[in-house]
């Protein structure tokens, strides 16, 4: 593939953009009780599933590879996932909870890519997964919601009362994720920063 052909096929998400995201939630006052700090919050968290998203439709549609799929996979983790540590420890606090949101959407769809959709149903991976999380065996508990990812990938719907009635945590946080990228592979129009 020729570069000029490869630029054609897109850069699905940047260092740049993050950045961006960033620098704006470190001048913002920032209360998460405030409807515009938490839409700025989700946005930046929608704005990573929809880069997600973006490569999954580019690989189902056999725009780039498997490598290569996985390879913007995993740029895209390490550009969200790098630790920010603002002067503001609430602020650190609120990106590390969008950051572990994030988590399972990186592994879904590598997952996806790898191995396809799981068997079963999206609710019962959910509700596997906060039982996991009572039983303080976390990596079950992330194997589950990621499970649950690769059905929601594939079209599948979580049910918001499910989610709502998950105890806070981990399992809730990451669902959180997948309500994100849910939103991603529905309408992946690109959230604008300003």
């Amino acid at each position: 593939m020729t570069e000029d052909a490869d630029e054609a096929v897109e850069t699905f998400y940047s260092e740049e953009r993050w950045q961006n995201w960033i620098s704006r939630i470190e001048e913002e006052e920032l209360d998460p009780e405030n409807e515009d700090s938490a839409r700025l919050l989700i946005n930046l968290q929608d704005d990573a599933a929809i880069a997600v998203a973006k490569v999954l439709s580019a690989y189902e549609d056999g725009r780039i590879d498997e490598d290569r799929a996985l390879e913007e996979i995993e740029d895209v983790r390490e550009i969200v996932l790098t630790e920010v540590d603002f002067d503001d420890e609430d602020k650190t606090m609120l990106i590390d909870g969008v950051q572990t949101s994030l988590v399972p959407v990186f592994y879904a769809a590598e997952e996806y890519i790898v191995g396809g959709v799981v068997e079963g149903d999206l609710d019962e991976y959910v509700g596997a997964a906060a039982d996991a999380e009572a039983d303080e065996d976390l990596d079950a508990a992330l194997g589950y919601i990621v499970q649950a990812g690769t059905r929601i990938i594939d079209g599948d719907q979580l049910d918001i009362e499910l989610v709502e009635n998950i105890e806070y945590g981990l399992v809730s946080e990451w669902v959180n994720g997948l309500d994100s990228l849910q939103s991603a592979i529905q309408d992946p129009e690109v959230v604008e920063e300003d």
